[in-house]
């Protein structure tokens, strides 16, 4: 048996995130050294006020997940793979070797502040649960229009789809999925169309930038977001890394990966629990914890059960 790191994106952020990290001298290096590439106080990210920022929040997520990723591995629990939704493959990509994190820092805040400048209102995602892919995928075509696009964003589960575009086209798709039956259609707390064709722009940015790093080979199993394989070079890593950003995420199928891997603990770095909640939803007899909602000691003694002795 093995263990995943799991690494969430944006959506999960709480204010005072990185304040309720544990007190373990791998995060106040980590936050530190976050803060020195960014020439300001990371920890300052994580207010209210700040988290009404999609720059705050992705920066603040990928502190928080590397952070905590840190820590377990000081205190000897290593991952066997590691995995992230969207923002989060830029914190999952630091544990497992391949970039820096003062790189990553510096193209996370690059990728965020892009997503903003090109659509600063108007857009984000919502959450569908309880319809299919294919039945989302009809409303979704059925809706779209050039002057209110909308599109298939993320594949959480069988039937927890996430949509993205225009506030316009994602009510039209919500109030249709409302009525062919959906237990949930709602907005999300995510300000930018994510993971859909209106941010190939930064895909393409995102994708010049990392040419232009040294990467290395990943140390541990990374499985990508776009095509839910393993990625076993720096290079179609790097691909993944600029690419989510404008095609949905098959998370549902990268879990499935995983779980086919042999990995029975799936442990999702803070804030939030969602990332966890779906692996218990779509693979019965896996453990999944969110250490965000459970004490580090705690965590430990989880981990220490399902580690592989080296």
């Amino acid at each position: 048996m093995s263990i995943a790191f799991l690494f969430p994106g944006q959506g999960s952020q709480t204010p005072g995130m990185l304040h309720a990290l544990p007190n373990h001298p791998a995060v106040g290096r980590t936050l530190d050294e976050v803060s020195e590439c960014l020439g300001a106080d990371v920890r300052e990210l994580d207010s209210e006020v700040a988290l009404q920022s999609s720059v705050s929040v992705q920066l603040a997520l990928l502190a928080s997940g590397v952070s905590m990723a840190r820590v377990l591995v000081e205190e000897g629990i290593k991952p066997e793979a590691v995995a992230g939704l969207s923002v989060g493959a830029f914190a999952a990509a630091v544990q497992c070797g391949v970039i820096s994190l003062s790189d990553s820092v510096r193209l996370v805040k690059r990728r965020a502040e892009m997503m903003v400048q090109l659509y600063p209102t108007g857009y984000g995602l919502a959450a569908i649960v309880g319809l299919t892919e294919r039945q989302v995928s009809r409303l979704v075509e059925e809706a779209h229009t050039e002057q209110a696009p909308v599109y298939v964003g993320n594949i959480n589960s069988p039937r927890q789809i996430v949509i993205a575009g225009s506030d316009e086209g994602m009510t039209r798709v919500l109030d249709a999925a409302r009525k062919s039956g959906a237990r949930k259609a709602e907005r999300l707390r995510v300000s930018v169309p994510s993971h859909c064709p209106l941010l190939e722009p930064v895909a393409i940015a995102l994708r010049e930038s990392l040419a232009k790093l040294h990467l290395q080979p990943p140390g541990q199993v990374y499985v990508g977001n776009v095509s839910a394989r393993i990625l076993r070079t720096p290079e179609t890593i790097a691909e993944d890394l600029a690419t989510n950003i404008a095609h949905g995420v098959r998370w549902y199928d990268t879990v499935t990966v995983l779980e086919e891997l042999g990995c029975r603990l799936f442990l999702e770095m803070p804030p939030g629990h969602v990332l966890s909640e779906l692996v218990k939803e779509s693979i019965p007899g896996v453990t999944a914890q969110a250490l965000g909602e459970s004490s580090l000691n705690h965590a430990l003694r989880l981990a220490a059960r399902y580690s592989i002795p080296s």
